[in-house]
């Protein structure tokens, strides 16, 4: 006689139980898959190839640079400003590209400082494809090409960026010795932006899983520049809050500056209550 007793066959309910869990937990660790496949696309697919306004289109002088990255060359446009007292490297987000960055120049033209926009991988006339390693590549080159073709010193260049390119600014802050570093609707971490910002993204695990990083919060404390953090409360994609832990993070000199709009826009929306801050932040720490 066997010596092995057979379980009882389970209830029919309790096998449509464990199968409808089964069946759950394999169509969740397929959408695990996907999104490990498909993160690059859901950050970097709104980049845009198509070139609109120029610098020429508002009277503006500029020179179109193509420089050298290991993914190909980057495209940027050096706009200077007749007696600027330095210069703005603004590493703007996701979405379009540099030709659709203009008013964001013409806010730091207004302050008195020339303008290097450039673009990432894949967007506008810039070669390759984007990535965390490409977007840091990117922004160095053209940190460079400041220092050392155009003959700034550090203390001159103030660093900004925006929502993505706020990433790659802090990077760049936290390794050289900028003039100041201004971050607009930043977020602490690519992944704490997916999973904070986006109800879907708390489903995802993307605080394990995400291979872009950005962690700019760990990097800011590193920082030895003035910063200044702008972000408004009506930000739908990345939350305030996040703006709130990256003032924390910084060391002084530092200035949170709260404004109204959209995230991208509210700069615009803000008008002055915006734009007077920001000149009065870079004549206080950009002499």
């Amino acid at each position: 006689m066997s010596t092995f007793q057979v379980l009882p066959a389970l209830p029919p309910f309790w096998k449509g139980v464990i199968f409808v869990l089964l069946f759950c937990l394999l169509v969740y660790m397929l959408l695990l898959f996907g999104f490990v496949l498909l993160e690059n696309w859901l950050l970097y697919s709104r980049r845009s190839q198509e070139m609109g306004e120029t610098p020429a289109d508002r009277g503006w002088q500029y020179e179109e640079l193509f420089l050298a990255t290991s993914g190909g060359k980057s495209c940027g446009w050096w706009i200077p400003l007749e007696g600027a007292r330095g210069a703005v490297l603004f590493s703007h987000g996701s979405g379009r590209n540099i030709s659709h960055y203009l008013r964001d120049a013409a806010l730091y033209r207004a302050c008195g400082f020339s303008v290097m926009l450039y673009d990432y991988g894949g967007y506008g006339k810039s070669e390759g494809k984007p990535s965390e390693r490409r977007c840091y590549e990117d922004g160095e080159a053209f940190y460079r090409y400041l220092i050392e073709q155009i003959g700034l010193s550090p203390e001159k260049i103030v660093l900004a960026g925006a929502s993505l390119g706020s990433g790659i600014a802090v990077k760049l802050a936290s390794e050289q010795k900028p003039g100041a570093l201004i971050l607009e609707a930043a977020f602490t971490s690519f992944p704490d932006a997916l999973q904070e910002g986006h109800r879907a993204g708390k489903f995802f695990l993307p605080r394990l899983l995400a291979r872009n990083r950005f962690p700019s919060r760990q990097r800011l404390q590193s920082v030895r520049c003035p910063v200044l953090i702008v972000h408004s409360r009506e930000d739908d994609t990345i939350p305030f809050a996040q703006g709130e832990h990256l003032y924390a993070a910084a060391q002084e000199p530092k200035v949170f500056l709260e404004i109204r709009g959209s995230h991208g826009g509210g700069k615009f929306s803000s008008g002055e209550s915006y734009s007077r801050p920001l000149c009065t932040f870079l004549e206080t720490h950009v002499q």
